[in-house]
Formats: structure tokens, sequence, C-alpha cells
């Protein structure tokens, strides 16, 4: 399983600039990454002078570095045909003219991003995934889902129940226990998805903001929410500090700044805070965000085996896979061993996790009996037959 690092803050404060330099960086240092964007302004195209789409592609330039940018809305029919077939009866008719992408449920976009992520965090086959995600409020909007789902069903089915009549009495009960299934396994998939999200094992959120009143008080309040849910929120950049040049105007403006940046540093005492100062130009470009990395996070060293590896903002990541002679070492933080699974097609090894199985890449083929599997510290070592 992949380590998750995320970036988020309110608009328009670098949230991108900062995940994206940070892909490149890890990438750069050896580490096979997945740089992936939720947020509807699609910038990180922009960022990196590339055209990324909805599945993973190579980034130019950077080995080791895929992107994509995900599209929450067109897939909400995809995953959840049954609850939308459920509700037509409901709303008036056996298949009411109803698309699953018109239901009114506040953070179900936001559940479709990360349900997507998910599948790509439990392939082996990478090592990071950096996220830029959209402002915080989409954030907090997904984590408080599953109980808004619990709410929104009862209140469905006791309109339906009020307004239906006759109707209601006829097919209520078994129609209710119909979208109140589909509802509750959705539910349940919000729900895995959230734990990983706050396994600090596997997920570190680095929260971007500038020094400004508005961005430090937001900043402030995004945290405390965050943390409601105990999301494992353990850094903080400060963009666009303005540089030390003898001027009044601009020594008045550092003045408030550095008031800002005392405020933010005394209620967020336990983060890694750090500052980065506005530029004489836009940050666009693999020399720039190389630049940014650096700046970030100095020289990121990968030695061989697993990990971890510390980068700066007080930040780990792992290897997802390493080959050692006849071993393929799998790091899964989290995993229990029930949701793990293995078995062979065409002489390739498919390890499942929780249900999705993915491929091991090895130097032969080989069949699953013929490789002995063994689960230990949060790393499944599969030890394939010699030659």
């Amino acid at each position: 399983m992949a380590r998750l690092l995320l970036f988020g803050g309110k608009g328009g404060v670098g949230k991108t600039t900062t995940s994206t330099s940070t892909a490149v960086g890890l990438a750069d240092a050896g580490l096979k990454v997945l740089l992936v964007s939720s947020d509807p302004a699609h910038s990180t195209s922009d960022s990196l002078g590339v055209q990324l789409g909805s599945e993973p592609s190579e980034v130019e330039g950077v080995p080791g570095l895929w992107g994509l940018e995900l599209d929450p809305e067109s897939r909400i029919s995809d995953h959840i045909p049954k609850l939308t077939e459920s509700l037509g009866p409901l709303m008036g008719g056996e298949s009411a003219d109803l698309n699953a992408s018109e239901m009114i449920l506040p953070g179900l976009d936001e559940a479709m991003a990360f349900d997507e992520l998910l599948k790509h965090l439990e392939n082996p086959g990478w090592d990071v995934i950096v996220f830029d995600t959209a402002p915080t409020g989409h954030t907090l909007r997904f984590l408080a889902l599953p109980e808004i789902i619990e709410k929104w069903a009862d209140k469905i089915i006791k309109m339906h129940r009020v307004t239906g009549g006759i109707r209601a009495m006829m097919f209520g009960s078994k129609e209710g226990d119909k979208l109140k299934e589909e509802l509750d396994k959705f539910r349940r998939r919000v729900l895995h998805v959230r734990r990983i999200l706050c396994n600090p094992e596997v997920t570190r959120f680095t929260l971007v903001t500038i020094p400004e009143k508005m961005g430090v008080n937001e900043t402030v309040r995004a945290y405390k929410s965050l943390a409601e849910f105990e999301l494992p929120v353990t850094g903080c950049v400060i963009n666009r500090m303005t540089p030390d040049l003898e001027h009044e105007f601009i020594q008045t403006r550092r003045t408030n700044e550095a008031g800002n940046v005392k405020t933010l540093t005394e209620s967020l005492p336990n983060l890694h805070l750090h500052e980065v100062e506005l530029k004489d130009s836009d940050i666009h470009g693999l020399d720039a965000l190389r630049s940014i990395s650096n700046e970030l996070h100095g020289k990121i060293n990968v030695s061989e085996g697993l990990g971890p590896f510390t980068i700066g903002l007080g930040l780990e990541v792992h290897r997802g896979t390493w080959l050692q002679g006849d071993e393929v070492q799998l790091h899964l933080p989290g995993i229990v061993r029930e949701d793990l699974s293995l078995r062979s097609e065409d002489g390739t090894i498919l390890v499942g996790i929780n249900g999705r199985e993915h491929p091991v890449e090895f130097t032969r083929p080989a069949k699953a009996s013929q490789v002995n599997a063994k689960l230990e510290d949060e790393v499944l070592r599969l030890t394939f037959p010699a030659e």
C-alpha cells in the first residue's frame, strides 16, 4: 500500500504548487509516484506543463512520476447505480427519471474522488500517492458523509411514507429496506476510506496557507475540524511570504505577516511549519517545481529497502514494493490478514487487497501454490521458488 500525502487549504494559496513540487522531488529521488488532483480547477496540468487525464499517465521529463486528474461527477452513476434504482420507486415510480449525479447529497462527489483514490492507494506498485485536494471544505464534507447518509436516508423514507399514502403502505417496507441496504453498503465503503485517511501509518495531511489574517484564521479552523475526525495533520506550508527588501511598504507588510505567522505558530504548536517566500514569477514548469521541492524538503535521500525515508515537513514515505533476491516485499500498513488473498494467472502472482487484485512483478512466472507468503510487521513477504 502506498503512503498517501494530502495537501489541502483554501483556494488560491498554492496547494497545487506545493503538492506537485513534492511529487516531482519524490520521483527524482527514485520512488514511483502518482500525483492525483481532485480540485475542480485542475491546475495540476498547468503546473507541470502537461495535459493529464482521468487515468494515470507518465509525466514527460520526470521518470517515475505519473499524474491524473479526477472527475468525480462523471463516476457517480458508475459507482452507485443500484442506489439510483432504489430511489426510483420511492420518488413516485418504478423507473423514475432520476440520475445519480442529480442527487443532492453533500459530500457525494468527494466520496467518489476518495473511493477512486483508494483503488490506487491499495496498488502496491505505487510507492507514494500525492493528493492535491479540493479546498478543505470539500474534504470535511466527505469526512462527515457517513452521518449525513444516515440522516438523508431516514428523511427520504419518512417523506415517502408520509406523502405516498396507500402506495407507501403497499411497498414502503420492501422498497425502504432496499434503499437502506444500498445506502448502508455505500456508507460502509465511505467509512473504510475514512479509516484509511485517519491512519497515521498511511496518511499525512499538510495544510497550505498564506500569511494573511483570513488565511491564517481559516487554516486554524480547518486544523481543528480535521482534528475532530482524527485526520493526521502534521505540517503547514506558509506560501508567499514577502521578501526582505528596503522599502517602507514592504517592511510594513512583513511586520503584519510576522504577526499572522506568530498567531499560526501559537495556535498550531505541534505542526512542522515552513515558510516559502514570494517569487518574482509564477511557479510552473519542472525547473521551478524542482526548486520549490528543494526548498520544502531539501535533498531527498532514498536508499535500498522499503524504508521509511524522511523528507521535509515532518513527512515519511516508504516504497510500496521491494525485490530482494527471490523475495518480494510489499509494505501494507494497517492491513489485516483476512483482507488479503493470493492467486496466480498465467504465471503472474495476484495479491488481493480488500477485494481488489494487483499483479506482483517478478523476474519469472510462478504459481501461487509455489509462493510462500508471510505477513509480519505490516510487510507481506512473498518468497518465490528458486530457479
